[in-house]
């Protein structure tokens, strides 16, 4: 469903202009700008509005005169967004000029008003200006070279939608607050109900190309008011109190049937300091492909505005023994700093670490709770027959339990992941919902050390079997920076003997003479050599890469903890300045 513009409005009227500031044009000289202005057709399409399909024949190009599309791909994980187009830019450019089908299937994020530029037109402009196809070819090319980078792009919202649960909700004060930490990206404006009393939606349209941040506040009185705020937005957020009882927000019907991964959804639940166990599945099975915030101070509010522009920090920890006590000395470094983590999540032991963080672990805490964890008492000491595995997981289970207790990761004051090997599937086990203690255990059980966990009629075992360092999947939340701290990069065998075969007695002396690695050695180290190439991948995809030097710490040996924290700490310290210096260039870029 298209609707046309009338000959007299604004966009008519400014053709050449708003032409001229397309990358895909401004070069052009006046003429073939003139021959384009001819030649194009503007219209308009509603949120939620497929504009061509993946495979489709290429038989036009966009532009985006104002609103937003999102762009996805069709993989073997199912469609996800590959980029977004913003107003004043292009789309559908690349399969016009190789005359190949379209990559990606198109979708308008918002309501979305567009020019369109036919392959006639196009093929015309060739055979009339051929200068103008440099202009063409150099953006056509830019943009396979950022497709071949496999770099999932942040979140680019710029409208927001703000929807409270009930009349009880103040939305507006949430708005204000919400304003305010937006103030450090750019400028912002909020309309409530009585802003659109008084303009019209070309107004509106022409305000949000001269403001970085506009934030809709709804009304639940209005439900008109309501559906034009959801029309308006590139991103939903719902508000809603944690303690009450779940129930569907006024005017969401608005969307109708509209695709949930064309618009963002992000649900902010408004804690009273303490965040109940539970609370955040109930309200969460009222949208569940939302994304998720617990509010419980003002303080919080800086938090959201950088994960849902897509100025996060979030941090990634990867799996290595015992060498992951280096982890602990990087936060201490990064809070001392005052460097903000927003989101975080890891691999194996770097899992354990990460939720500490999520949890609101203060520094004393993660030390004191992991040395008496890992350093007075050996977590796999427990052995047993080894049908399954050398140790039979019953302490490492007991220690997640006794320190996590019955949390859910939804219930986590920061967004928190981890990840398991499925081995049923052989594939990566994203964990983002579920009992916290039970997804760190499955992230931990080193095949053949460990038990696995049996869920769902899956096997699953150690994270690091496949991804030792999941930035990639940090990378695809679409959040922005990421700091990956990889600490099983230097882990190596050494062996000093040449021989096939020991006797027992043989055995034992090498091994107390750490002439020959353990079994359990031999299998921590088999069971990681498959993720030694995405680990690789996943050190450039870091924004900001610490790998602290920890030469001589093995992964079994528990009591290097000072030695691995302070080495994880010194490391940090020392790169403050650079990281510092990196975060300022990325909110100076954010700043366009």
């Amino acid at each position: 469903m298209t609707v046309e513009f009338p000959p007299n409005t604004s966009i008519g009227r400014n053709a050449l202009a708003v032409l001229a500031s397309l990358p895909l044009f401004e070069d052009l000289e006046p003429a073939a700008l003139v021959a384009v202005a001819e030649q194009v057709e503007w219209f308009c399409i509603p949120g939620g509005t497929t504009l061509f399909d993946q495979g489709d024949e290429a038989d036009s190009l966009y532009a985006v005169s104002s609103g937003a599309l999102g762009a996805y791909r069709d993989g073997p994980d199912g469609r996800r967004l590959i980029g977004r187009v913003r107003r004043g830019e292009t789309v559908g450019e690349n399969a016009l000029v190789s005359g190949s089908q379209r990559t990606a299937t198109v979708v308008a994020l918002r309501d979305t008003e567009l020019m369109r530029f036919s392959k006639d037109a196009f093929d015309n402009l060739a055979r009339q200006f051929p200068s103008a196809m440099l202009s063409i070819a150099r953006l056509t090319v830019a943009r396979l070279e950022l497709s071949l980078r496999h770099d999932t792009p942040r979140s680019s919202s710029r409208t927001f939608a703000i929807i409270g649960n009930h009349d009880g909700i103040d939305a507006r004060e949430f708005a204000d607050n919400l304003s305010r930490a937006l103030a450090v990206y750019g400028r912002s404006e909020i309309f409530t109900r009585d802003d659109a009393a008084k303009h019209t939606s070309v107004w509106f349209n022409e305000i949000e190309s001269r403001r970085d941040f506009i934030l809709y506040v709804a009304d639940a009185s209005s439900l008109a008011w309501t559906r034009q705020c959801v029309a308006q937005a590139d991103t939903l957020v719902l508000l809603a109190d944690a303690k009450d009882e779940p129930r569907p927000w006024p005017g969401l019907e608005a969307i109708g049937n509209r695709n949930p991964a064309s618009q963002n959804v992000e649900l902010v639940l408004l804690q009273r300091r303490l965040i109940r166990p539970g609370r955040t599945q109930l309200w969460l099975a009222q949208h569940p492909f939302a994304h998720h915030h617990h509010l419980r101070s003002p303080d919080d509010a800086g938090r959201l505005a950088r994960l849902i522009t897509g100025n996060a920090t979030g941090l990634v920890l990867s799996g290595g023994g015992a060498r992951g006590f280096a982890h602990i000395g990087v936060i201490k470094a990064l809070r001392e700093a005052a460097i903000p983590i927003d989101h975080c999540g890891g691999s194996s032991v770097g899992s354990i670490m990460a939720a500490g963080v999520a949890a609101g672990w203060r520094t004393e805490q993660l030390i004191s709770r992991h040395r008496r964890n890992f350093v007075d008492r050996n977590p796999l000491g427990d052995y047993t027959l080894p049908l399954i595995s050398l140790a039979s997981g019953r302490r490492v289970t007991q220690l997640l339990q006794r320190e996590v207790g019955n949390v859910d990761i939804e219930d986590l004051p920061l967004p928190f992941f981890c990840i398991s090997t499925n081995l049923t599937r052989g594939e990566l086990y994203v964990h983002r919902q579920g009992p916290l203690w039970r997804a760190l255990r499955a992230s931990v059980a080193i095949p053949g050390v460990l038990p696995p966990v049996f869920q769902e009629n899956q096997i699953l075992v150690d994270g690091g079997v496949l991804n030792n360092l999941p930035v990639d999947v940090m990378r695809s939340f679409g959040r922005g920076r990421v700091i990956g701290v990889d600490v099983g990069t230097e882990h190596s065998l050494v062996a000093c003997d040449d021989v096939d075969e020991i006797s027992v007695f043989g055995r034992l002396r090498l091994l107390r003479a750490r002439r020959a690695p353990s079994i359990i050695q031999l299998l921590l180290r088999a069971g990681s050599l498959s993720s030694a190439l995405s680990n690789t991948a996943n050190r450039e995809q870091s924004s900001i890469l610490l790998a602290p030097p920890l030469q001589g710490i093995d992964v079994l040996d528990w009591k290097s903890f000072d030695r691995a924290l302070e080495a994880g700490y010194r490391h940090t310290a020392q790169r403050i300045p650079e990281i510092k210096a990196a975060l300022e260039r990325d909110r100076r870029g954010a700043l366009g």
